[in-house]
């Protein structure tokens, strides 16, 4: 993944001051175990070019704490030039991308030059139009090269008469609403940095309520005033608080398991219910459990500290049979629907619970989000409403269990809630 800026004209050797990068020097930084190296090929009184790219470590990303632990799956994002690559390249770029190089070279900083920016591969689901459409408007000439037939993986090539600065706040704007996808927690800190590099142009461009949303989505930090602004609570607590409040209502709750419980956050909040016995956070990942021991040993005041328990729904494991409570939340779309048959038949057949939560997101609400896609990269689908009951339902083979619906978060009048529930009773438990 990189970037290469590219100038023409007089006085483009000022760049090196704003970058504050010797030419004759290789500039060459491990950050978080990838290597970072900047790079001089053109330096000349009228022509300058300069690539920034980034050699990714892909076991770093999933072999310590501190690493980006993004998802368990394999994906393309350590090549692609996203929200990662941002991260990697942010302190190399911090003098240019903060207007702030020595005093001597001050001047330069609201000097506009003729810019040329190549960077990718980009890992997109937006058409070109759409693509094109958030650069243009700021003044860029947009050309676009797709790598594969599918135009998934394309280059783009911005040209434009800017400031290096805007040019840089502009991309590190864009590029993660491109990607879709953000790496890391997207908090208050998340709002100020884009507000800061969107100042004098985020609030005027055509497409502000796309690139707010699709910047701060995840966290529900965005309002329809497209004013970014925390929420008091973000959809992943919601769905953790109503799948406790659930639990809490009842008969049986002595012994639960949350499949898939990966950092421990729900489990974290499942150990103060009044009446647990057992709780197993149940997770693959050895990485997310480490996390979640930490999270857990931090824990006061509980009815049960919860058991890291090493597990995975492809495996048959007899400590997880006839538990009171089995939670499966935001799991089931990260697995190939050809096979969830057997994992539904080995948690409703052979681990039996007396009460089986499952939650997924409702496929219909992507549209308040604006999206033409799914809402994680690594979601193998993503049910309508219906869609998801008629499933539910195929799945209670015996019918033994009674089966009952709801949504989480926000209700929307045509397309209901962005997260859907099943809970799964077993039909005893209910006489």
């Amino acid at each position: 993944m990189q970037l290469t800026i590219r100038a023409k004209g007089e006085n483009v050797k000022a760049i090196s001051y704003l970058l504050s990068k010797n030419p004759n020097n290789l500039y060459e930084r491990r950050v978080r175990e990838h290597l970072v190296r900047l790079v001089y090929h053109e330096f000349t009184e009228t022509n300058l070019g300069v690539t920034i790219f980034v050699t990714p470590d892909p076991l770093a990303l999933v072999q310590n704490d501190n690493a980006l632990d993004i998802t368990h799956y394999i994906n393309d994002r350590e090549f692609a030039a996203s929200s990662i690559f941002l991260s990697l390249i942010r302190s190399a770029l911090g003098t240019a991308l903060n207007g702030k190089p020595k005093e001597e070279y001050t001047e330069w900083v609201l000097h506009s030059f003729a810019f040329e920016f190549e960077v990718g591969p980009i890992a997109s689901t937006m058409t070109n139009k759409e693509i094109s459409d958030l650069f243009e408007p700021l003044g860029y000439t947009v050309s676009i090269e797709a790598i594969h037939h599918q135009q998934r993986a394309r280059f783009l090539t911005l040209s434009a008469d800017i400031t290096l600065q805007q040019a840089l706040q502009h991309l590190f704007v864009l590029i993660p609403v491109l990607d879709d996808y953000k790496h890391y927690f997207i908090d208050q800190l998340e709002v100020d940095k884009l507000n800061r590099y969107g100042e004098g142009w985020l609030a005027t461009h055509p497409m502000k309520e796309v690139i707010y949303k699709k910047a701060l989505r995840f966290s529900h930090l965005y309002d329809k005033s497209t004013t970014a602004k925390p929420s008091t609570s973000s959809l992943n607590t919601l769905r953790y608080e109503k799948i406790v409040e659930t639990i809490k209502q009842l008969p049986r709750k002595s012994s639960i398991v949350d499949l898939g419980s990966g950092e421990g956050k729900l489990s974290s909040l499942l150990a103060y219910i009044e009446g647990v016995e057992e709780l197993l956070a149940v997770e693959p990942s050895e990485i997310a459990m480490k996390k979640a021991l930490k999270r857990f040993e931090a824990l006061e005041g509980v009815s049960v500290s919860p058991t890291p328990t090493w597990g995975s729904l492809f495996y048959y494991d007899a400590r997880l049979q006839h538990k009171d409570v089995i939670v499966l939340c935001e799991v089931i779309e990260h697995i190939d629907e050809e096979r969830l048959p057997k994992i539904m038949s080995l948690l409703l057949t052979q681990y039996s619970p007396q009460t089986l939560i499952l939650t997924t997101p409702n496929a219909e609400y992507n549209k308040v989000y604006e999206l033409n896609t799914m809402r994680h990269n690594d979601h193998r689908f993503e049910w309508t409403r219906e869609q998801f009951q008629k499933w539910c339902s195929a799945m209670n083979t015996h019918e033994q269990y009674e089966l009952s619906f709801t949504g989480i978060g926000d209700q929307h009048e045509l397309y209901g809630q962005p997260t859907q529930m099943c809970i799964f009773r077993k039909k005893e438990m209910i006489l």
